[in-house]
């Protein structure tokens, strides 16, 4: 294995954070909607990922309906089938799988997944979200890379995916923000010890905390550096003194001419 570096297209093109959602027009974060929309713009995606009951790969956020849709409970706790039939807040649309995603997106504009920690801890993973996310993208011809908070599954990529580049999500990892994650475990991660043991290429990083020495020495090593979440044109300005590209939201990120 090696490391596998990002496509041109993630450092031209500015990346919507959770596809290009506005509530107000009825498209929702991570719904076919926003993904539709920042296609038609020309816009990188984000996306996430949650594991349905059976094994599929979803593109939702968060580990429970409760946020984004009138329903309750774990996504977990539900089959894909189910989960495609609840209609998001405010929306029309409903739960998309990632296999419908990567046909809405048909390689037209670059993809960034991030694959939410199912542990609860960044603890060891069983393996199933990395397994299925594998499946669904094996025959996909897109730019794509992938990333997540959670360095064990960043692990189970680089041997499910290897063609795939691949990065670590990363933090600032205040103690108070990450409650219940114990604080040595914010320790641990903040100074992101497994970019090198998981042939990493990319980070995603806490755009207020673009400045910490190592993030710094991880560029000057050849990271490549993206970040999370930029709202606004002023702080866009600030991130891209140190950052490659950025995450945004709520605001439209220039396009290159």
């Amino acid at each position: 294995m090696s490391r596998v570096p990002l496509p041109e297209a993630f450092l031209r093109l500015p990346i919507t954070h959770r596809a290009l959602h506005d509530r107000a027009q009825g498209r929702i974060e991570n719904s076919p909607a926003a993904i539709r929309a920042a296609v038609a713009a020309g816009y990188g995606i984000e996306v996430d990922l949650q594991l349905s009951g059976d094994g599929v790969a979803m593109v939702f956020h968060d580990e429970t309906l409760d946020r984004l849709t009138d329903e309750q409970g774990p996504v977990n706790a539900r089959t894909a089938e189910e989960l495609g039939r609840i209609r998001l807040k405010d929306s029309t649309d409903t739960i998309p799988t990632l296999a419908q995603v990567l046909t809405l997106i048909d390689g037209r504009v670059p993809l960034l997944i991030e694959i939410k920690d199912q542990t609860l801890t960044m603890g060891e993973t069983d393996g199933r979200l990395e397994s299925a996310t594998a499946e669904a993208l094996r025959n996909y011809r897109g730019d794509v890379a992938l990333m997540s908070f959670n360095p064990h599954s960043v692990a189970h990529m680089a041997r499910l995916a290897p063609r795939l580049p691949r990065g670590i999500t990363t933090s600032a990892y205040d103690p108070d923000d990450w409650a219940p994650l114990p604080a040595e475990t914010c320790d641990r991660l903040r100074k992101i010890p497994d970019y090198d043991a998981t042939l990493s290429s990319f980070i995603s990083h806490e755009a207020p905390d673009l400045s910490r020495a190592r993030v710094a020495e991880l560029k000057g090593q050849g990271a490549t550096i993206l970040c999370w979440t930029i709202r606004s044109a002023e702080a866009e300005a600030q991130a891209r003194r140190i950052a490659d590209n950025v995450t945004f939201e709520g605001y439209l990120s220039p396009l290159p001419t």
